[in-house]
């Protein structure tokens, strides 16, 4: 029997015809303060925790989100994403920037209602999260070019209409701690994303809306959902 073939899943760079090749997808979850308390959650006691999405949950080069079945309650959540050109294990914080390979817009799309179902019954989230196309990223601007990414504004616009309005610096877990905890977990490689959490604002879309994230200094990305 013939073996089937399989796409890899990548992510569009910024005025380049290359394209960045996805190994996996890790999320932090509760990454700002009051997206931590809009969520019931108290964020000085919570140490950064991750969920993960497959590499081809990817949605790119503006591509429309079909509304995804088994929900009605679709939600939105503006992130900064950091792609790792290089990996380790027991990262030092110092040393994690040095990792990194490049920074984008994204949106981590969650099924709000399977979410909160997963949570009361104490089950994982994979299917609230890790649905096709839920990881919409926009395209990749190279971290040697943009420098640190641990300030700046990002905001996510529905229909037009400024629904999160945050700055890069209010992070609990800046990026680079973010990665040499990662690391701590799990062994990291070329190829790993991260997506590094939302701030408040997060809420519902429907079909037609459309969503657009801006992070300063990065190309925005633009999702309509079909």
């Amino acid at each position: 029997m013939k073996l089937p073939v399989v796409t890899q899943a990548t992510l569009p760079i910024h005025d380049s015809a290359n394209r960045f090749p996805v190994r996996r997808i890790f999320c932090v979850g509760r990454n700002y303060a009051d997206h931590a308390r809009e969520m019931g959650h108290d964020p000085d006691r919570e140490p950064p925790f991750f969920f993960t999405k497959p590499a081809d949950a990817v949605l790119t080069d503006g591509a429309d989100l079909p509304y995804p079945p088994a929900t009605s309650d679709l939600h939105y959540e503006a992130e900064l994403v950091v792609t790792l050109g290089a990996g380790g294990a027991d990262i030092a914080p110092d040393d994690a920037t040095a990792l990194i390979w490049g920074y984008a817009a994204g949106n981590d799309f969650t099924r709000r209602d399977l979410q909160a179902q997963a949570k009361k019954a104490g089950r994982p989230w994979d299917m609230a999260k890790g649905f096709d196309l839920s990881a919409a990223c926009g395209p990749l601007h190279r971290a040697d070019l943009t420098g640190p990414m641990d300030r700046g504004r990002m905001q996510l616009l529905v229909n037009g209409d400024i629904r999160q309005d945050t700055d890069l610096s209010q992070m609990i877990w800046p990026v680079a701690v973010i990665i040499s905890h990662l690391s701590g977990l799990v062994r990291l490689a070329p190829g790993d994303v991260i997506f590094t959490g939302t701030p408040a604002g997060v809420g519902a879309v429907l079909r037609g809306d459309v969503v657009e994230v801006r992070i300063e200094g990065l190309s925005a990305l633009s999702t309509r959902i079909a």
